[in-house]
C-alpha cells in the first residue's frame, strides 16, 4: 500500500473516532444525560465546553509531541485517550466521572488530527495532498454517522446508552491498531529553528483564516451541543420515536457531510472565496432551521445536512488553506487555525447554554446564526488569495 493510501486510511479512521463519537458523542446523548444526571442547559453547556477545552489542550500537546517524537506518538496518544475517555463515560457513576471522560475523549481530536498535516506534507506528493487531507478531514462524517447508527440501534433494540459508549471505545481501540501500523514508518521531522515558531504565523494574510476558524468553531459547537436536544424537547418528528431523534440527526449530519470529499473539486470550480461564503451561510441556515422548524422531517434533514456540509468542507478547507499559507510549517499552521476554532468551541456552548436558559431555544439559535452569516458577508475575494511574504 502506498503512503498516500495508508496515511489517508489511517487519518480517516483517526478522525472518524476522534471527531465522531469521541468529540461529538456527548451531544448525541444529551437527552439521556439530562435524565440520568439531572443536568440543566447551563450544565450541559459547561460539560460540552469542558470537552472542547480538552480539544484545545490536545492541540497544544500534539504540537509539542510532534516536534519531539514525530506524528506517530501524538496520534496514538490521542486514540488511547479516546478509548479511555469513552470507556469512562460508559461506566460513569456520576457527573464528575462523566465530565472527565468527555474531557479526555474530546482531547483526542486535538491530539490525533494535526499530525497528519505533517505526515501528508512529507510523505505524499504535492498534487495528491489536497485529496489526502480532504480524506483525513472527512473521516469525521463517517464517525458521526456511525455513532448515529449505533445510537439508533440502541433505541430499536432497547439497549442502555452505556452500551453505545462501550462500542465506541472498542472501535477506538481498533483505530489505534491501524494507526500504529501506518505511522510507524513516518519519521520525526527535523528540528525547526527559532524563526520557524509561532511568530512565523503572525501575518495579516492569516487573519481571515483565523476568523473563519473561530466562526466555524462557534457554530459547530453550538449545533453539536444543543440541536438534537432541541428537537427532542419539541417532540421529535412525525412517525419516529422521540428518543431516536438525535440518532437520525447525527446520521443525516454524517452521511450528507461526506460531501466533504468533494471539497477540492468544488473549490476548483467556484473558487475558495465563494466556497467559504456558501459554507458559512449553510452553517447559519442550519441553526435557523433548528430554531423555526425543529419538529419536521424537512427541517431536521436539511438542518443536519447543511451543518454536516459546513463542518466537513470547512475542515478540509482549513487543512489545505493553512498548508498553502505556511508550507514550511504544515502542522503548526494547522494547529494555529484549529486553536482559533477551539476557542469558538469553548466559548460557544458556554454562552449558548446560558442564553438558552435566559431567552429560550428559538432566540438562542437565531442569535447564534448571526455569527456565520456576518462572517460570510465580511469575507472578501482577496482574503482567500493573500499569502505571507515569506512563503509566497
Amino acid at each position: 500500500m502506498t503512503q498516500f493510501w495508508s496515511l489517508s486510511a489511517a487519518g480517516f479512521a483517526a478522525t472518524a473516532i476522534a471527531f465522531g463519537p469521541a468529540r461529538m458523542g456527548f451531544g448525541l446523548f444529551v437527552p439521556e444525560f439530562r435524565t440520568e444526571f439531572e443536568m440543566s442547559s447551563a450544565l450541559v453547556g459547561l460539560i460540552s465546553s469542558l470537552g472542547f477545552l480538552g480539544f484545545l489542550i490536545g492541540l497544544l500537546v500534539a504540537q509539542a509531541l510532534l516536534s519531539r517524537r514525530g506524528p506517530e506518538f501524538p496520534v496514538l496518544a490521542g486514540l488511547a485517550a479516546a478509548t479511555t475517555g469513552m470507556g469512562l463515560v460508559a461506566l460513569a457513576p456520576g457527573l464528575p466521572v462523566l465530565a472527565f471522560g468527555v474531557f479526555l475523549a474530546a482531547s483526542s481530536a486535538g491530539l490525533a488530527w494535526t499530525p497528519f498535516n505533517d505526515a501528508v506534507h512529507r510523505k505524499v506528493a504535492d498534487p495528491d495532498r489536497p485529496t489526502a487531507l480532504s480524506a483525513v478531514s472527512t473521516g469525521t462524517g463517517s464517525g458521526i454517522a456511525l455513532a448515529g447508527f449505533i445510537a439508533l440501534g440502541m433505541h430499536l433494540w432497547g439497549l442502555p446508552w452505556r452500551f453505545s459508549w462501550a462500542v465506541f471505545a472498542a472501535a477506538s481501540a481498533a483505530a489505534l491498531c491501524l494507526n500504529w501500523r501506518a505511522l510507524r514508518r513516518v519519521e520525526k521531522a527535523g528540528d525547526t529553528g527559532p524563526e520557524n515558531g509561532w511568530r512565523a504565523l503572525l501575518h495579516a494574510a492569516a487573519l481571515p483564516l483565523f476568523v473563519i476558524g473561530f466562526a466555524f468553531g462557534t457554530t459547530t459547537a453550538i449545533y453539536i451541543s444543543f440541536a438534537a436536544d432541541r428537537m427532542v424537547t419539541v417532540g421529535g418528528v412525525p412517525g419516529l420515536p422521540v428518543a431516536a431523534t438525535p440518532a437520525l440527526v447525527y446520521i443525516c449530519y454524517g452521511l450528507i457531510g461526506l460531501s466533504g470529499m468533494l471539497t477540492g473539486r468544488v473549490k476548483a470550480m467556484i473558487g475558495l472565496p465563494w466556497l467559504l461564503r456558501f459554507l458559512m451561510l449553510a452553517g447559519a441556515l442550519s441553526l435557523v432551521l433548528v430554531a423555526i422548524s425543529p419538529d419536521t422531517w424537512a427541517g431536521l434533514v436539511l438542518s443536519a445536512g447543511l451543518q454536516g456540509v459546513h463542518l466537513m468542507m470547512i475542515s478540509a478547507v482549513l487543512a489545505f488553506w493553512s498548508e498553502r499559507l505556511f508550507p514550511s510549517l504544515p502542522s503548526l499552521g494547522f494547529t494555529a487555525v484549529l486553536l482559533a476554532a477551539a476557542a469558538g468551541n469553548v466559548l460557544g456552548p458556554l454562552a449558548a447554554g446560558m442564553a438558552l436558559d435566559a431567552v429560550g431555544a428559538q432566540a438562542m439559535f437565531l442569535g447564534a446564526a448571526v455569527l456565520p452569516a456576518l462572517t460570510a458577508l465580511w469575507l472578501r475575494d482577496r482574503h482567500a488569495h493573500e499569502r505571507p511574504a515569506a512563503t509566497a
